[in-house]
């Protein structure tokens, strides 16, 4: 049977394969995760591994370790700048909200008298006093965390057990890298090596133009985005510039989110629909920089999706992963296209396509 059908045994196991993880992909989300991470930091790694300085070289476990130290670093000093800063904006705000609202009330109350003849009876002290000790409560970690734990012990404990996992999962995938790309090319049919070889070759230069061209955009457009809402004088310009820039990986998400509470912000702080023109200037520049002249010069088409592909693939991927799927979803998406355009191509030179009998 398997003479007469080669390849039915590859099929049964690719779905196999298919099914499981589906089956798993609840507890899969740390491992896409830091294998995420270790595609884009083995480069580094392999780049100090190789590094020799005399008779000292440092071994892969030691570059792994200094990457990843590195990586959590800088991840850790975004969130003492940005927590605490937003805290900070959000309170100050917070104590600012009777004068907004009283604002808001004197411009929008009369046209909802003229045209509806409802009134606005908002008890503004109330809504302070919830606010602020809102904040003030979820301020105080510990205790939000004893409570926490107490009423969603497993929950937050699997949560805990992922974040603890990650770091550990990326640190054995870059110290085994290579060992275990060379142990999948081994496991490769020798007729198909050659070809296998020149789409993965093709892959990876898409994956790293996308990947590294994407940090970069959303480097830039952090730093424009915090500069222009700054010049609008809206107070919480660096935590919401920061905010639109880093989502900018995921397709509007980050202008959609940004804007939103940038104009949010700005309704509270000033209180005039006009004083959103500035904002909104902000983003559209935002937006046109981003997609006419960064993008296409540190990013490229390479990709090439479609918007709807896009929108589908976000979703599967969130739909399955969570959001590591949505992180995930467009590299994969643009792997998969490159393995399309080679079906395609010896597609359109095969007898079905061409009708050729010999």
């Amino acid at each position: 049977m398997i003479n007469k059908h080669p390849h039915t045994f590859w099929w049964i196991a690719g779905l196999v394969f298919c099914g499981l993880v589906y089956l798993l992909s609840p507890i899969l989300t740390p491992f896409l995760i830091a294998a995420i991470l270790a595609y884009i930091a083995n480069p580094l790694v392999n780049k100090i591994d190789a590094f020799h300085y005399k008779r000292y070289s440092p071994s892969r476990t030691a570059a792994t370790l200094l990457v990843m130290l590195l990586f959590f670093s800088t991840l850790l000093l975004i969130l003492l700048i940005v927590i605490p800063l937003l805290q900070k904006e959000v309170l100050l705000l917070s104590q600012k909200l009777p004068a907004y609202f009283n604002a808001a009330k004197m411009h929008v109350e009369p046209w909802l008298q003229t045209h509806f003849n409802v009134a606005l009876n908002i008890d503004f002290a109330q809504i302070k006093q919830i606010l602020t000790d809102h904040w003030q409560t979820s301020g105080n970690f510990a205790k939000q965390l004893a409570l926490g734990l107490s009423s969603q012990g497993l929950a937050i404990v699997g949560l805990l057990a992922n974040l603890v996992l990650i770091p550990l999962v990326l640190f054995y995938l870059l110290v085994d890298w290579n060992i275990l790309i060379e142990k999948i090319s081994h496991l490769i049919p020798r007729k198909l090596i050659a070809k296998t070889t020149e789409i993965a070759v093709e892959v990876d230069a898409v994956l790293a133009e996308f990947l590294r061209g994407q940090l970069t955009v959303m480097l830039l457009m952090s730093i424009f985005y915090t500069a222009g809402l700054w010049l609008t004088g809206l107070e919480l310009a660096l935590p919401i510039g920061i905010l639109s820039g880093l989502l900018g990986f995921v397709p509007y998400l980050g202008i959609g989110l940004g804007l939103g509470l940038a104009i949010l912000s700005a309704l509270l702080q000033f209180g005039t629909l006009h004083d959103l023109i500035p904002i909104l200037i902000v983003f559209g520049l935002g937006q046109v920089i981003e997609s006419m002249a960064l993008t296409p010069y540190l990013v490229g088409d390479r990709i090439g999706l479609h918007p709807l592909v896009v929108i589908f693939a976000l979703m599967a991927g969130g739909q399955l992963f969570g959001f590591a799927g949505v992180l995930l979803a467009l590299p994969v998406s643009a792997a998969i296209a490159v393995g399309f355009r080679h079906a395609k191509t010896r597609y359109l030179q095969s007898h079905f396509y061409t009708g050729s009998n010999t």
